[in-house]
C-alpha cells in the first residue's frame, strides 16, 4: 500500500505491507487525513517516532474479525489503544494506560497510509450529514471539548484563549457555546478574523496590556505563550495547558502557589459530542482548511502545513 514513512525524514513508500487486523481490531481504509502540529513535530524528531504518522482521519471499515456489523461503516477513531486490563484501564482512565499505543504517535502506525488498524472499541460511526472534510476534525474537536469535561465554565466567567492556530480556533468555538465572556488573543489578524466573523471577540497580542481572567487556555505551545497565560490568569483562577511544548519551560512556581492558581493539563477528549456539534452545525471547521494534497504529494503537503499562517492541510488518501 501507499504510505508516508518517517525515519529521520519523510519517505513515500509504495510497497508498505497492508496490515492484517488482529482480534478485536478493524482495518480501516483511510479516505482523508489531516496534518496537525504534532505531525510536524514528529518530523523534527519529537518522541523519536519511526513509522507512519497521522492521527486525524475519516475512513471506511473494510475488515473487522468477529465484528461484521462494522464492515462498510464510515468511521473516525480515538487514537489511544489501551490494554483494557491494567489498574489504570479498570479505573476508567484508558487514555492514560501505561501500556497504550497511540495512532501515528507512539507504537502504532497512523493514518497517512491507505489503511490503518484500530481497536473496534475506538471507532465511532460518522452520521451521513457530516462530510468527510468535516469528519476529519473530530479528533481535535474532541480535544477542545475535553476542557469542558475537566472544568465547569460559567456564563459569567472571563475566559481567554491564547493562540489563533488550529487548536485555538476549535477551542474558541467550543467555549463560545458556554456563553462565557470570551476573548481570543493571537498574532495573525487573518486567523483571528475567522473567529470575529462568528461573533467571538479577538485581539492581537500587542493590543493587550493589563488583563485578568478567570480561565486562560494556552494553545500556543510556546514558552512565551505560557508566560502570558500565567500573567493573565487571576489569583485562584485556572490555567489550562492545551498544547505540548518542545523542550522545557521555566516557570515561577512560587507565584503559582502564592496566587493559588489551578493548572490543568488537557489532552484527548470525547468523540460523541464532537460528532454532535458537527452534525448540528454548531461548530464550523471547513474555513480552517487551507489546502488539500493527494497522499503521494505528502512531502509538499507537510511543507505547506509548516508555513506561517497556515491552518489545516488535508491529505486525500482514497476516494
Amino acid at each position: 500500500m501507499l504510505a508516508v514513512y518517517l525515519n529521520r525524514g519523510l519517505e513515500i513508500r509504495r510497497d508498505y505491507p497492508v496490515p492484517p487486523p488482529p482480534p478485536g481490531e478493524a482495518r480501516v481504509r483511510v479516505r482523508i487525513a489531516g496534518i496537525c502540529k504534532t505531525d510536524l513535530e514528529l518530523m523534527r524528531g519529537y518522541l523519536d517516532f519511526q513509522g507512519i504518522p497521522g492521527h486525524e482521519f475519516v475512513g471506511v471499515v473494510e475488515e473487522a474479525p468477529g465484528h461484521p456489523e462494522w464492515i462498510g461503516k464510515r468511521v473516525v477513531g480515538e487514537i489511544n489503544a489501551a490494554c483494557g486490563i491494567c489498574p489504570t484501564c479498570r479505573a476508567g482512565r484508558p487514555t492514560h494506560c501505561p501500556h497504550r499505543t497511540t495512532l501515528g504517535i507512539s507504537g502504532r502506525d497512523g493514518a497517512f497510509a491507505e489503511y490503518l488498524l484500530l481497536p473496534v472499541v475506538n471507532l465511532h460511526e460518522v452520521p451521513p450529514e457530516i462530510p468527510d472534510e468535516a469528519a476529519v476534525f473530530v479528533e481535535p474537536l474532541a480535544a477542545a471539548l475535553e476542557i469542558t469535561e475537566q472544568i465547569h465554565i460559567h456564563p459569567t466567567d472571563r475566559v481567554v484563549v491564547l493562540g489563533d492556530g488550529k487548536l485555538g480556533q476549535l477551542v474558541a468555538q467550543v467555549l463560545q457555546l458556554t456563553g462565557c465572556d470570551l476573548l481570543v488573543i493571537g498574532r495573525n489578524r487573518n486567523k483571528l478574523d475567522l473567529l470575529a466573523r462568528r461573533g467571538i471577540p479577538t485581539a492581537l497580542v500587542e493590543e493587550v496590556d493589563a488583563l485578568s481572567a478567570d480561565v486562560v487556555v494556552e494553545c500556543t505551545g510556546s514558552p512565551e505563550g505560557f508566560h502570558l497565560a500565567r500573567r493573565w490568569v487571576r489569583p485562584r483562577g485556572t490555567l489550562v495547558l492545551k498544547s505540548t511544548y518542545h523542550g522545557t519551560v521555566e516557570a515561577n512556581l512560587t507565584m503559582i502557589a502564592v496566587d493559588e492558581v489551578v493548572v490543568i493539563g488537557s489532552r484527548c477528549g470525547p468523540f460523541p459530542p464532537a460528532l454532535r456539534l458537527l452534525q448540528q452545525g454548531l461548530v464550523d471547521v471547513l474555513p480552517l482548511i487551507h489546502a488539500r494534497y493527494p497522499l503521494r504529494e505528502a512531502a509538499q503537503a507537510f511543507e505547506h502545513a509548516a508555513r506561517k499562517g497556515v491552518l489545516k492541510v488535508l491529505l486525500d488518501v482514497s476516494p
